[in-house]
């Protein structure tokens, strides 16, 4: 028989719907029947592409005599985390408070007012030398609520006391030293494999993007040697794009193998701007960022599109075999034998030397991920990779979260245009759109806007922080893409909501709306997605420069402050906060973000300045492109009109190169251009920084400089 989570929107709560425990969702009335039946409460969070959540719900949750025990003595409550990230981080803390480690499945075990007092992750069915049973857990605790529950309220109340302490947000009234904090970061990084620590490994977009703010010759470097190893490294799906969530080694060999949409939209901005970033002269490794960002999109709308053009949430890691059991990343591994039956001998003996599969495996069972060795053919690569994805497609596919998530699908909208813009794709720039208009019109509910949605049906879960910014963020970045200001209405619109809603001492912000939590989140660290505070700080600054609003970046400016301390303390696990902050240090010198107008007549989302602009505007330039006289976006296109085609006397020709100008003050890096002759553009770049207007350009020598000219 069903409990009460046959009628949720998430596709976790719903894999529980039929099990014998009693779960109930998060919400008041499940607090109300603890205290009703004066029993304690037992929260468990994970979610759908969660290996060890599907172990524990098969050896514990789906046992009845377990279920007997726990619906006796405890209100169950079942939390998916993706649905709802502020349960999930208030939680968190507690368990590593308590333990000293965190993880899903989360298991917390609280009062009727939710203060929790016993908090871990997974318990295995049967005892072990290192973990009692869940079954030993279950029984000690209801025992103690019933024996002892003096001392569990008073452990409680201490706990959530501690937390308060523990949860406060360090400040500092200075922004911190910018080099120093990149000293650090350069002492973490993994000179052998790339990336930063050791394993297991995560991927770090938002730290690449930190670094590529800077743009000095080592923090370059820092960011191309990781893009270029996780995209050579098992952790990359070669075959069929995107992105697993992290690697078990620090040789990014063999990943956990779930696919999280949030890991790949990040990933796929770093790429995009890391393409962006390398010279032209190094053209494999342009090449190599490119196959990675082209795949990845594919993957996008081939794997992961919804019905309506959402983004589903996630990919599971584990997939069924032959005999259908299921194992953790079969979906995705070969030996020899299979790259045989594929290919025919030639072609697999070349893609086992390409990919690194051989007979003893680099993964379970004699099987091998697939990592990219050298620079191999190209078009032997792509019929390769494309024949594999053929094969593959006839294997038992990993399990679809289709949940829709706000914040996560206005990251992929965000990374697309981007994408679009960089590369010239016009199906990306749709494939954005549609997604925008799916959150647009299923998020945007009576009272607020919500965190997830399935199957076109919003749900119940409020949307967060983020959710917020990163959804304003999306359709700014569209409205300047598509020249569309009722697109930066609806940016304005949900910032003006947040503003309020979310508003926290200090300037800052916290992570959700007062709820029914016993404490209200507030972290300003960004792993592995960007905070609450930074993700609203950058749709303010886009939509403050896009709609000449100034009292929204000081807005920003006020919430960034908020995020010092943590930078200061841990740059590495506040990367968002660290670009902002070295944006911020670039403004100090002259070069605050800009905003580039570009008037054409057409109204091509896609015209040659557009592309231009995109592809060599400093990080944290507003572009917005649309014909003169386009009303909105602060009045910026009225009186404007196509500047005359430029005289090849005023250009600049030659090798054109901008040089980045250290701590020391010497040049530390320049990029080079094959430009030797002036480029002239069909439509005109106008460029104003700092209340400063540059002259129209109608060359791409002039556009650069009037974005590189600090003023």
């Amino acid at each position: 028989m069903p409990n009460r989570l046959a009628d949720a929107t998430s596709p976790y709560l719903l894999q529980h719907a039929a099990n014998p425990v009693d779960w109930w969702p998060w919400g008041p009335e499940a607090f109300a029947e603890a205290r009703r039946r004066d029993v304690p409460v037992l929260i468990s969070i994970g979610y759908s592409a969660c290996h060890w959540c599907h172990v524990m719900a098969h050896e514990s949750f789906e046992d009845p005599a377990v279920a007997e025990v726990v619906n006796a003595n405890f209100v169950a409550i079942k939390v998916d985390r993706e649905e709802r990230p502020d349960v999930d981080a208030v939680y968190m803390r507690a368990t590593q408070a308590l333990t000293g480690q965190g993880g899903w499945p989360m298991t917390v075990f609280a009062t009727a007012e939710g203060l929790p007092y016993f908090a871990g992750t997974y318990f295995p069915p049967e005892p072990t030398d290192a973990q009692p049973s869940f079954t030993q857990v279950v029984d000690a605790l209801a025992q103690a609520w019933r024996d002892r529950r003096g001392e569990v309220l008073e452990s409680a109340s201490a706990i959530a006391d501690q937390l308060t302490t523990i949860n406060a947000v360090p400040r500092t009234d200075t922004p911190p030293e910018v080099w120093p904090l990149i000293d650090a970061l350069a002492s973490d990084f993994d000179l052998l494999h790339g990336g930063f620590g050791g394993a297991p490994k995560f991927p770090s977009p938002l730290l690449i993007d930190a670094l590529l703010v800077k743009g000095e010759a080592g923090t370059l470097d820092l960011a191309q040697r990781t893009l270029e190893a996780m995209a050579r490294g098992g952790i990359h799906d070669q075959i069929g794009g995107g992105f697993h969530r992290y690697a078990v080694d620090a040789g990014w060999v063999v990943p956990h193998f779930e696919k999280m949409l949030y890991d790949n939209a990040l990933l796929l901005g770093a790429y995009a701007r890391g393409w962006r970033r390398t010279p032209q002269h190094d053209a494999q490794l342009r090449a190599l960022f490119e196959r990675v960002v082209r795949s990845l999109v594919g993957w996008l709308a081939r794997e992961m599109t919804v019905p309506g053009g959402g983004f589903a949430a996630s990919l599971d890691a584990d997939s069924a075999d032959i005999r259908g059991m299921a194992h953790e990343g079969i979906y995705y591994v070969w030996n020899p034998e299979l790259l045989s039956d594929a290919l025919g001998e030639e072609d697999a003996d070349w893609a086992g030397h390409t990919f690194h599969v051989t007979s003893a495996g680099t993964f379970d069972h004699g099987l091998s991920t697939l990592q990219l060795r050298g620079a191999p053919d190209a078009d032997r690569l792509t019929a390769v990779a494309a024949r594999l994805l053929e094969v593959r497609g006839h294997r038992f596919a990993p399990p679809r979260d289709d949940k829709v998530i706000a914040s996560w699908n206005g990251w992929a909208i965000d990374a697309l245009l981007s994408a679009a813009l960089i590369f010239g794709e016009r199906s990306w720039l749709e494939l954005a759109r549609t997604a925008a208009e799916y959150l647009w019109s299923t998020h945007r509910v009576e009272g607020g806007w919500v965190r997830s949605s399935l199957n076109g049906v919003a749900g119940e879960a409020p949307g967060t922080a983020e959710d917020y910014g990163a959804a304003a963020l999306a359709f700014a970045r569209l409205a300047g893409v598509l020249g569309e200001a009722s697109w930066l209405e609806r940016a304005e619109a949900l910032l003006a909501d947040a503003v309020v809603r979310f508003d926290a001492p200090e300037g800052g912000f916290y992570d959700g709306a007062a709820d029914d939590l016993y404490t209200r989140p507030r972290d300003v660290q960004d792993n592995p997605t960007p905070s609450g505070t930074m993700s609203l700080v950058a749709a303010l600054r886009l939509v403050g420069l896009l709609a000449d609003r100034p009292e929204l970046i000081a807005r920003a400016d006020a919430a960034a402050a908020t995020t010092w301390g943590t930078v200061e303390a841990a740059p590495r696990f506040a990367p968002a906060a660290l670009a902002d902050l070295l944006a911020a240090d670039e403004a100090r010198q002259g070069m605050r973000p800009a905003l580039a107008v570009i008037v054409d007549a057409d109204g091509d989302p896609l015209n040659e300045a557009a592309r231009a602009v995109w592809r060599m505007a400093p990080a944290g330039t507003a572009i917005v492109s649309a014909p003169a006289g386009t009303p909105g976006f602060g009045d910026a296109f009225t009186g404007l009109a196509p500047a005359p085609d430029p005289d090849p006397e005023q250009g600049e020709t030659g090798l054109l190169t901008h040089a980045r100008i250290g701590a020391s003050g010497q040049v530390s890096e320049a990029e080079e251009y094959d430009e030797h002759e002036i480029v002239t553009l069909p439509q005109t770049v106008y460029v104003t920084r700092n209340g400063h207007r540059f002259a129209p350009a109608r060359a791409v020598q002039d556009a650069r400089r009037a974005l590189w000219s600090r003023a």
